[in-house]
C-alpha cells in the first residue's frame, strides 16, 4: 500500500469509506472530474492544504494518505478460525463420492435445528463462536443434503447464508462471495430459497464494491419472489429486504432518487408485515426500513438527515425487537453520521453504546474498529472510547 501513488491511495480509502466519486467530490467542493483525474494520477495532489482537505473527508491522517502508515485497522479474528471455514468451503467429498468418515449423517430435522442455533449465534453477534461452529456445520449440512436431497436442501442453503453473513461482517468479502454463490446454486429452482440466498448475495456484492450489480440482482430477486401487489408475510419480508439491499446499493452509487424510491417501496411492504416477526432471518419490518434510511443517508452524504432518521427509528417499539447485531450495526452507522457532522463526542457516545450492545461489532468487525481508531484520535471524546482503543491496541 505504501508503494502506491497518492491517487491510488485516495481511491482505496474512498472505497473503504463507501463514498461515490460524486459524493466525495461534493464534500471537497470539487468536481467529479477532478476526483477522477486525481485517482488516475492525471492531476497531482501537490498542495498541503488540499492534501489535508482530502484526508479530512476520508477521515484518515495525512501521513496515511502520503503512505507513511497506510495499513488499515485489521480484524482480530484468529487466522485459524477463518482457515477452518475456508477449508470447509473448499471440500468436495460429496461430488467425489467420498464417505462422510466418522461423523454420523444427521437427519434433516436435526440439521435444521443446528442451523437455527447458528443463526441465533449470529444475531447475538457472537461471531468468533460462530466461526468455530461453521466447519462442522458445513460438513454436516453437505452430508445431510447428499443423503436427503429434499429435506437437506433448506438447511444447506441456510448454513451457506449464515456463513456469508458472518464473513461479510468480518471483512472477508471474497470468501463470503463463495458461500453466497453456493447458496444461490443450491437454491436454484425454488424462488423462495433463491430470494433468501440473494439477501446475502446483495450484502456480499455491496461489500465487494459491486454496487450496480448488487442493485440489479436484488431487484430481479425481489420482484420474482413477491410482486408488491400480493404476497404473504414471509414473501413480502424477502421482497422488502431485497428492496432495501437494492436501495443501499443505489446509495453507495450516489443515486439519491432511486434510493428514496426503493426505500419508500420497502416501507409500504413493511407496513403490511409489521415488526418483530423476523421472517427468513431478515428482521424486516417498519423499523428495519427506518434504520436503513440512516445508512443510506450517511452514504449519500446527508449526515444530518441520517441522525434524524436514527432518532425517530430508535423510538419505535420495533427497535428493541431487532436482533442484537442489527441494532449494534445501526449504531455504528449513526456514529459515522455524527463524525461527519464534526461531533466526535456524540460519535464516541454512540459507538460506546454499540460496544455495550454487541462488543464484537466494534472489536472484531473492521468497520467498527476503523471507526474506533478514527474517533479515538479526536481530542474531545468519551473516556470509555479512549480506554477501549488503548486496550485493543488501536490508534
Amino acid at each position: 500500500m505504501s508503494e502506491l501513488p497518492v491517487g491510488r491511495r485516495v481511491a482505496y480509502w474512498r472505497a473503504r469509506r463507501r463514498l461515490s466519486q460524486q459524493v466525495f467530490a461534493d464534500r471537497l467542493g470539487k468536481s467529479k472530474s477532478w476526483v477522477d483525474k486525481v485517482e488516475r494520477g492525471v492531476r497531482a495532489l501537490d498542495r498541503v492544504s488540499t492534501l489535508q482537505d482530502v484526508a479530512a473527508v476520508l477521515r484518515i491522517d495525512t501521513a496515511v494518505l502520503l503512505g507513511c502508515d497506510a495499513r488499515p485497522v485489521e480484524v482480530t479474528t484468529r487466522a485459524e478460525e477463518l482457515e477452518g471455514v475456508r477449508s470447509a468451503l473448499s471440500r468436495y467429498e460429496i461430488p467425489l463420492g467420498r464417505p462422510p468418515g466418522a461423523r454420523p449423517v444427521l437427519p434433516a430435522d436435526r440439521m435444521a435445528r443446528q442451523v437455527a442455533h447458528a443463526w441465533t449465534t449470529f444475531q447475538y453477534a457472537r461471531y468468533r463462536h460462530l466461526l468455530g461452529l461453521l466447519p462442522g456445520l458445513l460438513t454436516d449440512a453437505h452430508h445431510c443434503h447428499a443423503a436427503d436431497s429434499a429435506g437437506g436442501r433448506v438447511p444447506l442453503v441456510q448454513v451457506y447464508r449464515v456463513t456469508a453473513a458472518v464473513l461479510v461482517k468480518l471483512g472477508e468479502p471474497d470468501l463470503a462471495w463463495l458461500a453466497a454463490d453456493r447458496a444461490m446454486t443450491v437454491a436454484t429452482g425454488d424462488r423462495t430459497l433463491v430470494a433468501a440466498a440473494a439477501v446475502q448475495l446483495g450484502q456480499v456484492l455491496r461489500a465487494a464494491g459491486r454496487v450496480r450489480v448488487a442493485k440489479s440482482a436484488m431487484l430481479a430477486a425481489a420482484y420474482r419472489v413477491a410482486p408488491p401487489e400480493h404476497g404473504d408475510g414471509p414473501h413480502l419480508s424477502l421482497c422488502g429486504t431485497l428492496l432495501v439491499q437494492a436501495a443501499l446499493a443505489a446509495a453507495s452509487d450516489g443515486d439519491d432518487s432511486t434510493t428514496a424510491d426503493l426505500l419508500d417501496e420497502a416501507a409500504a411492504l413493511a407496513a403490511q408485515v409489521g415488526d418483530g416477526l423476523d421472517h427468513h432471518r431478515t428482521g424486516f419490518g417498519p423499523t428495519a426500513v427506518a434504520l436503513a434510511r440512516t445508512t443510506a443517508a450517511v452514504d449519500l452524504g446527508d449526515a444530518g438527515q441520517a441522525i434524524a432518521w436514527h432518532d425517530s427509528g430508535i423510538r419505535r417499539d420495533g427497535w428493541r425487537w431487532l436482533p442484537t447485531e442489527h441494532r449494534a450495526a445501526h449504531l455504528i452507522d449513526t456514529a459515522r453520521a455524527h463524525l461527519h457532522t464534526n461531533d466526535p463526542y456524540a460519535a464516541g457516545r454512540i459507538l460506546a453504546e454499540a460496544d455495550r450492545t454487541a462488543p464484537a461489532e466494534v472489536r472484531h468487525r473492521p468497520a467498527g474498529r476503523d471507526l474506533l481508531a478514527r474517533i479515538a484520535h479526536e481530542p474531545d471524546v468519551p473516556a470509555t472510547i479512549t480506554h477501549l482503543a488503548t486496550r485493543l491496541g488501536i490508534g
